[in-house]
């Protein structure tokens, strides 16, 4: 079965400095005719970053969507240009200080297919070491850094602290390669 949506017609709504949002009329492999609003965004990463005593690193920022703090750990949008590892690199650093001996990709995704086409590459980041040269962190970006150990981020997953989905996938992944 064929399940290929052909766009007919795509208008623009919104151009915004993250997302650009169109209305897209579909016609379906049935021949029939359905409307899409579609959410064009930058695509990410995010770094599972492990200090040598075995924690990982997470911050705390507020999040306007959801009118409330968050736990997440640290990630950005890829510049246009930019290679994905290169903004893992940069991310680290922007966001935590930190740089790293080694950075490996774990997993990738899209973050909503039902109606954005972000694709974010996860990393995990070992043999951390302080930078020398921090770079800023983006404009108004307002971060709480700080460690918590594996059972300390499943618990926080249990009890409903941590709800961030690319921060869950990793620490499961963590976990699931933990030894």
């Amino acid at each position: 079965m064929d399940l290929e949506e052909k766009v007919v017609k795509s208008v623009s709504r919104y151009k915004g400095e993250i997302v650009d949002v169109y209305q897209q009329t579909v016609e379906l492999p049935d021949g029939t005719l359905a409307n899409r609003d579609v959410v064009k965004h930058q695509d990410a990463i995010a770094i599972l970053a492990l200090t040598a005593d075995g924690k990982a690193l997470f911050e705390k920022q507020w999040r306007a969507p959801v009118a409330k703090p968050t736990i997440e750990i640290p990630a950005g949008k890829v510049e246009p240009g930019e290679d994905f590892l290169e903004t893992a690199k940069r991310e680290l650093n922007e966001e935590t200080g930190y740089a790293a001996g080694k950075i490996e990709k774990m997993v990738g995704f899209y973050s909503a297919p039902g109606f954005t086409d972000e694709y974010m590459t996860v990393y995990k980041a070992t043999d951390l070491k302080p930078v020398e040269d921090k770079l800023p962190r983006d404009q108004g970006e307002n971060l709480k850094v700080f460690e918590l150990s594996l059972s300390e981020a499943l618990k926080a997953i249990e009890d409903g602290k941590i709800e961030d989905a690319k921060t869950v996938l990793a620490i499961y992944h963590w976990q699931a390669t933990t030894k």
